[in-house]
C-alpha cells in the first residue's frame, strides 16, 4: 500500500513567501554539496601519486574509496535522522566541521591502515551534508517547483566532477597530494562557518495550514510508515544500482584511462571534466522537464539509467583520446541526469517533515552501490586488464537501476 505522506507546501504560498530567502539557502546548500563532492573526489586525482608514496598495488587504491563509503553510508541514516531532529543548518554545520578536521588529517596519512581509517572518518562526517541539503529544500520549494530546485542542487556534483579532474591534477603535481588535502579541509571548515552564519531552516511553508510535525514515539511511527513502503525500497534499491555506476566512473576513469590508454593523468583528467559539464548541465533540465509533466518522474528516470548503462559499454570498448572526448559528454548526461528525479522522488515519498530522513536512508542504500563499486571494478581490471570488461562491471548497476524501477509507483502531484 502506498502511503501518501503530507506534502505541506502549496504552490501559491511557495511563489510569493520567503523567494529571496529560499534562493539564498539553496545557494549555501549547493557550495556545501559541492565542496563535500569534491573531497570526494579527490581521491581519483591523487591515488597514483599516493600510491606511489605509499608503495601500493593498485587493487588497494579502490579500497579507500570502499573505505569512505563505508563510512558515509552510515552517516547518511545517522545525519538524515538528525536532520529531521535538530533542523538542516546545524546538521549542515556540523558535518562540514567534521569532515574539514578528517580531510586536513588525511593530508598526513602516514600510512596504508592510517589512509584506511581517516577515509572512513571522512565519510562518516560527511553524510549530513546532503540529507540536510534535500531536507532544506524540500521545505523551501513546492512540489511543483521541486523538480528543478533539486536539479539546481545536484548540479553540484556535476561542477565538483569538472572543478576536480580539472583542477586538482594540476594542483597536486605542482604542490603534491597532502597539500591538497589539507587546503580542501581548510575552505570546507571556513564555509561551515558561513552555513551557521547564513541559513535558516524556517521556510514558507510554516503557516496555520500546516499541522506541526510529530515529535518522539509519533514522529518515529511516522516515519517508520513512510520509510518501509515497497515504493521505497524500490526507490532506494534503483539509486544503489546507478551510484555503483556513477562513483565507480568519477573514482576509476582517469587511472584505468592512464592504464588502459597510457594517458597523462591531466589529459584523462579533462576528458572526464566532460562528463562533468554536459552532467552539470543535464541535471537541472531534467529536473525542470518533470516539473512542466505535472511531477512525472518515473519514465524520465527508467529512460535515464538505460541510456547510461549503453554509453559506459560503449565508453569501454573505445580506444584513443580523440574517440574518448567525444563520447564523454553522453557519459556525463548519463551518469547524473537521473539522480534530480530520484532525489526529487524520495523526498515526495517521505514527505517534507521526513524528508532529511528519507533522504538519509535512502542515500545510505544508494551508497553502497559506490562502497562496493570502486573495489569491484579495481579487482576486475587487475585479473582481466580490460578496460571493456571494467566498465562493463560499472554498466551492470544502471541496468539493475532501471528494470527495479519498472515496478516504482509514482505519486501524483497534488
Amino acid at each position: 500500500m502506498l502511503v501518501k505522506p503530507v506534502d505541506d507546501v502549496r504552490p501559491a504560498q511557495d511563489a510569493t513567501a520567503g523567494t529571496g530567502q529560499r534562493w539564498i539557502v539553496l545557494a549555501c546548500v549547493w557550495m556545501a554539496l559541492l565542496l563535500s563532492t569534491v573531497c570526494r573526489l579527490a581521491w581519483a586525482s591523487v591515488a597514483l601519486p599516493l600510491g606511489h608514496s605509499l608503495a601500493l598495488p593498485i587493487a588497494a587504491l579502490g579500497v579507500f574509496v570502499t573505505a569512505f563509503y563505508s563510512g558515509y553510508v552510515l552517516s547518511n541514516v545517522i545525519g538524515g535522522v538528525a536532520t529531521d531532529r535538530f533542523g538542516g543548518r546545524i546538521a549542515l554545520s556540523v558535518s562540514l566541521v567534521g569532515l574539514a578536521a578528517a580531510t586536513i588529517c588525511f593530508g598526513y596519512t602516514p600510512s596504508f591502515a592510517a589512509g584506511l581509517i581517516l577515509q572512513a572518518l571522512m565519510g562518516l562526517t560527511a553524510g549530513a551534508d546532503y540529507a540536510a541539503g534535500v531536507k532544506l529544500v524540500s521545505t523551501w520549494f513546492a512540489q511543483r517547483r521541486r523538480g528543478r530546485a533539486i536539479g539546481l542542487l545536484m548540479s553540484a556534483s556535476s561542477v565538483a566532477v569538472i572543478v576536480s579532474n580539472a583542477l586538482l591534477p594540476y594542483l597536486v603535481q605542482a604542490y603534491g597530494w597532502r597539500a591538497v588535502y589539507r587546503g580542501l579541509g581548510l575552505t570546507v571548515l571556513a564555509f561551515a562557518f558561513v552555513v551557521f552564519c547564513v541559513v535558516r531552516d524556517r521556510g514558507p511553508q510554516a503557516s496555520e495550514n500546516v499541522p506541526p510535525p510529530a515529535r518522539g514515539s509519533a514522529h518515529f511511527k511516522a516515519g517508520l510508515q513512510a520509510l518501509s513502503t515497497k515504493n521505497f525500497a524500490l526507490l532506494a534499491i534503483a539509486g544503489c544500482g546507478a551510484f555503483w555506476g556513477t562513483l565507480g566512473f568519477a573514482a576509476w576513469a582517469i587511472p584505468l584511462m592512464v592504464k588502459g590508454h597510457g594517458m597523462s593523468a591531466t589529459d584523462a583528467g579533462w576528458i572526464v571534466a566532460t562528463a562533468g559539464v554536459a552532467g552539470l548541465l543535464s541535471k537541472p533540465s531534467i529536473g525542470w522537464l518533470s516539473d512542466r509533466l505535472g511531477a512525472r518522474r518515473k519514465l524520465l528516470t527508467i529512460v535515464s539509467l538505460l541510456f547510461f548503462c549503453v554509453m559506459l559499454l560503449i565508453f569501454g570498448g573505445l580506444s584513443g583520446a580523440a574517440t574518448l572526448r567525444i563520447v564523454a559528454p553522453l557519459v556525463g548526461i548519463g551518469a547524473f541526469v537521473y539522480s534530480p528525479l530520484l532525489v526529487t522522488m524520495v523526498a515526495e515519498q517521505a514527505g517534507a517533515q521526513l524528508a532529511g530522513s528519507g533522504a538519509g536512508v535512502a542515500n545510505a542504500v544508494w551508497q553502497l552501490g559506490s562502497a562496493l563499486a570502486p573495489a569491484a571494478v579495481g579487482m576486475t581490471f587487475q585479473a582481466t586488464h580490460s578496460l571493456f570488461a571494467a566498465f562493463a562491471t560499472l554498466a551492470a548497476g544502471p541496468l539493475f537501476g532501471g528494470l527495479c524501477m519498472l515496478f516504482v509507483k509514482e505519486r501524483r502531484a497534488g
